[in-house]
């Protein structure tokens, strides 16, 4: 007969193993009988205090009971944490009279919806797509566009100066510089890309997108730049759009001018908008300069060619009737939802 304290272990396992519902009571009743401070366990650390005659016997039904006890906490285990694993597929089923989650869609940033259009415009007439650094040289950024160290015109630019030498460019004229330096005429190319200005108020930021175009090659003239201008205005805004000129100064170019564009909300009326002018600002332009011409090898006498240069965010700002620059960099999804 099985040793009276085994008997009596062995019989208190069984009965909480067949009570226990769940696998953190059997882990319970485990640590009870086997666990280091478990009740088995102690039995088997009192043998060596045991009379030397019980010794063999208890050891060897201690350690019977051992088995048994674990062999019956594997099958309790497996059968609850069947039981345990159908209740929560049962609990997790979809239900699918229930009504699906609204998946609300995202949409481009109004930036980048302009700037696509903008592009497709002039890729649509042929230009090509030209990029460069956004750190640059004081050369291509300004003495090579006509703009020497004592030129008036760096101060309306407000640098960010990294060395006395390199610089964040202050627009994307020097694309147009590198293009010309490393091509031959005819030349037809557009620079998008962010330049950088000491500038920040509800109309200007310090970083800003800016697309320049520029057309190089025999014959062509200031009614080419007009001509081309209008298309993109009636691209842009409607068919509808007019555009016009007023003279102006760039050191680049010669002669220079504003390009205004029909107030689209009065149609030339007079309103907030368009600061009852009944005309909007959005670009300037005007002839490559003979000077610019001569710094990237090119003969003034063979060729001729215009030059234009935009903000995509005032051109946004227009287009959509939005008065603070600012509302294009909060990431503000009540505003961005709107496009």
């Amino acid at each position: 007969m099985r040793d009276k304290r085994v008997r009596v272990i062995v019989n208190g396992a069984r009965r909480e193993l067949e009570r226990a519902t769940t696998t953190h009571d059997l882990e319970q009743v485990r640590v009870r009988y086997l666990g280091k401070k478990g009740l088995l366990t102690q039995l088997l650390r009192s043998i060596p205090s045991l009379p030397p005659a019980e010794r063999p016997v208890v050891g060897r039904e201690a350690n019977a009971a051992k088995a048994e006890i674990e062999a019956e906490l594997g099958r309790r285990l497996g059968a609850v944490a069947r039981a345990e694993r159908r209740a929560r597929l049962a609990a997790d089923r979809v239900d699918l009279s229930l009504p699906g989650r609204r998946v609300v869609p995202g949409s481009l940033h109004p930036l980048t919806r302009v700037l696509d259009q903008i592009i497709d415009v002039f890729v649509g007439l042929g230009f090509t797509i030209a990029e460069g650094p956004e750190v640059e040289s004081d050369y291509y950024n300004f003495e090579a566009l006509n703009i020497p160290k004592d030129h008036p015109a760096r101060d309306m630019q407000d640098t960010f100066y990294i060395e006395e030498e390199i610089l964040l460019r202050t627009h994307t004229s020097p694309v147009q510089i590198r293009t010309m330096t490393r091509q031959k005429p005819p030349v037809r190319i557009i620079c998008p890309g962010k330049v950088y200005r000491r500038d920040a108020d509800i109309t200007h930021s310090p970083m800003f997108t800016q697309v320049e175009g520029l057309a190089v090659d025999r014959d062509i003239s200031m009614g080419d730049l007009k001509g081309t201008l209008e298309l993109f205005a009636r691209e842009l805004f409607g068919p509808d759009s007019r555009i016009r000129f007023r003279p102006s100064f760039f050191p680049f170019t010669e002669p220079s001018a504003e390009v205004d564009v029909l107030c689209f909300m009065c149609k030339g009326g007079g309103c907030r908008v368009c600061k009852a002018s009944g005309w909007l600002e959005i670009l300037g332009s005007g002839m490559v300069h003979p000077r610019v011409l001569k710094t990237v090898g090119y003969d003034p006498e063979e060729v001729t060619g215009w030059a234009f240069g935009m903000g995509v965010e005032r051109v946004a700002m227009l287009k959509y009737g939005i008065d603070d620059i600012r509302l294009f960099f909060e990431n503000d999804l009540r505003f961005l939802a709107q496009f």
